[in-house]
């Protein structure tokens, strides 16, 4: 067992899972060895390999996103910034006055600092943060809407990712879902015929990957705002993706920012930290301060909080916006910002250094339920492979694991997504898989 451990082939796999790991996968394989009598040393070896490195994958891993989708779900959505990862290495081993106000000696708010921040960058009168958005939604929906009515556009009843949908969030929460309008036209008009003394909340959601085109019309905030005055119903609006800035300066379309929605006098607006504003996965509220406190005072709001390495890594990304440094600290505007021109530049590299590499023109999407159908230029490095199949597996298992796309037959990397920093690991990765398929 000890010279087992101390092959370098294995040894390395203690950093990655733990000496104890290591030893109990070691273990098992002598039993499978010595069971079916093949004990010979290096076929121990390579089944124990195989079993670590299955074991490896199975853990949270660094992953280089090749697929062009900068907002990536399932890699993990944006990656934080360098403010928000010292913010994370500061707070996280030592003592914080999370909770704790050093002025009066007394218990404070965890919540106070960050919607300061939120207040001055979105205009908000108040802000709060949960865990994420949906429990944004949902904290809103319980708080307000308990068994009473919320009116929603037809058109806005969509489903995202992972089955998350609309009329779903309502049942579950306890309110009564209220539809106006028809799929594709929706008019003030059938906000205001379907009022009841009932109606909690108007809500307006974002459409996420869903859109609607051609003979279409929609009720603005600006006229429920309106009508919601008039009769006395706060207006919600659900953002999805949250910008806090106008996403038309990257040549990628437009986008509704958080600002402008408060802007127009929507009561409350919920969006995401995690994707537009690039920060650690998070749900935001902010809003009218009258309808924020009641939200603070429902006891779900314990079960939906944070903790103070979300708040240190969100206030940290939140800066960024308010001192304007956002498009070169962090890592998504970096990427909406790079021209073709950049990625050119840097594609010579791989298809100077990899076998069969060609540089070729794609498409990348901003992703997250982020402008569906908007195309952002980009460049990509395409693998000529007669197995393209059998070439992203084996990118997958890579050190580290690479995620691209297949398409029209090709294998594709698009740069977009691969930070530059990360250029000579990929290509080493690749002039070493390359010959393999």
């Amino acid at each position: 067992m000890h010279k087992l451990l101390a092959d370098e082939r294995i040894a390395r796999y203690e950093l990655l899972l733990g000496r104890e790991v290591v030893k109990r996968a070691a273990e098992e394989v002598f039993d499978r060895a010595r069971a079916s009598g093949a004990v010979a040393s290096e076929t121990i070896v390579d089944e124990l390999t195989e079993r670590l490195e299955s074991l490896r994958r199975e853990t949270l891993l660094n992953v280089i996103n090749a697929t062009g989708i900068i907002i990536n779900t399932n890699l993990g959505r944006a990656p934080i910034g360098i403010d928000a990862l010292h913010a994370l290495a500061g707070i996280a081993p030592r003592y914080s006055n999370l909770e704790y106000d050093l002025l009066t000696g007394t218990r404070g708010s965890r919540y106070a600092r960050m919607a300061r921040l939120l207040n001055a960058t979105t205009g908000a009168q108040d802000s709060l943060v949960v865990n994420n958005c949906a429990a944004a939604v949902l904290l809103i929906l319980d708080t307000f809407a308990k068994g009473r009515e919320v009116i929603v556009a037809r058109s806005q009843l969509v489903e995202i990712g992972g089955g998350f949908r609309i009329p779903d969030v309502l049942e579950r929460s306890g309110a009564r879902l209220v539809e106006v309008g028809t799929t594709n036209r929706v008019y003030i008009e059938d906000f205001e015929r379907a009022l009841s003394p009932d109606t909690a909340l108007l809500l307006r959601t974002h459409p996420s990957n869903y859109r609607i085109e051609g003979f279409a019309h929609d009720a603005t905030a600006r006229e429920l705002v309106e009508l919601g005055g008039r009769a006395g119903v706060p207006v919600v609006e659900d953002l999805g993706s949250g910008a806090l800035v106008d996403l038309a300066q990257f040549g990628v379309g437009r986008e509704r920012t958080v600002q402008e929605a408060i802007a127009d006098g929507v009561g409350l607006v919920t969006f995401s930290g995690d994707k537009l504003i690039g920060g650690p996965q998070a749900g935001i509220i902010a809003g009218h301060s009258n309808l924020v406190a009641p939200l603070k005072n429902n006891p779900l709001l314990r079960a939906l909080r944070v903790g103070k390495m979300t708040l240190a890594a969100l206030a940290a990304t939140v800066q960024c916006f308010r001192d304007g440094t956002f498009a070169q600290r962090l890592p998504i505007y970096k990427m909406l910002a790079a021209t073709v021109e950049d990625l050119q530049a840097r594609g010579r590299a791989y298809a100077d250094a990899v076998p069969r590499a060609l540089m070729v023109e794609s498409d990348a999407y901003a992703g997250g339920g982020t402008l569906a159908a908007e195309r952002i230029a980009s460049v990509a490095i395409a693998i000529d492979s007669e197995a393209p199949d059998e070439l992203a597996a084996r990118l997958r298992a890579a050190t580290p694991p690479i995620v691209g796309r297949i398409d029209s037959g090709r294998f594709l990397l698009d740069l977009r997504t691969i930070a530059p920093e990360d250029d000579r690991t990929v290509i080493a990765v690749l002039e070493k898989t390359i010959g393999k398929a």
